[in-house]
């Protein structure tokens, strides 16, 4: 993880290679299955509020309360249904947006990658 109080460094990341490490789920969260999560950040700025990274989860069923964020899946499909609002059918090279505060369900038919930013 970068932190930085300047806007970060230019890099690359092979995103469907990079190594990422565990985020354990809150078992609270899982609906059916047993879904695995990893993920790594790649920068955070030096206040918290913007996040960029990398994560990863397995096949099942998860709830989850989202931050507003943007994402593109780079492997794997999933349905995210956003409770009181879209069902969103996501796979490789879709570009998601979740706003804060969104309850929403993953059903992860396959294992899902994808980049994301996350703004606090």
């Amino acid at each position: 993880m970068t932190t930085n109080d300047q806007a970060p460094a230019s890099f690359a990341v092979h995103i469907p290679d990079a190594d990422l490490e565990p985020e354990p789920l809150d078992p609270a969260q899982i609906v059916s299955g047993e879904p695995v999560v990893t993920g790594k950040v790649l920068w955070e700025s030096a206040d918290g509020k913007q996040v960029r990274g990398i994560w990863q989860i397995t096949p099942g069923v998860v709830t989850d309360t989202e931050a507003n964020e943007l994402f593109v899946v780079v492997s794997g499909r999933a349905t995210v249904a956003v409770e009181g609002g879209a069902t969103l059918e996501i796979g490789p090279g879709d570009a998601c947006v979740l706003r804060e505060g969104d309850r929403t369900t993953w059903t992860v038919h396959e294992t899902l990658r994808k980049a994301y930013h996350i703004s606090l």
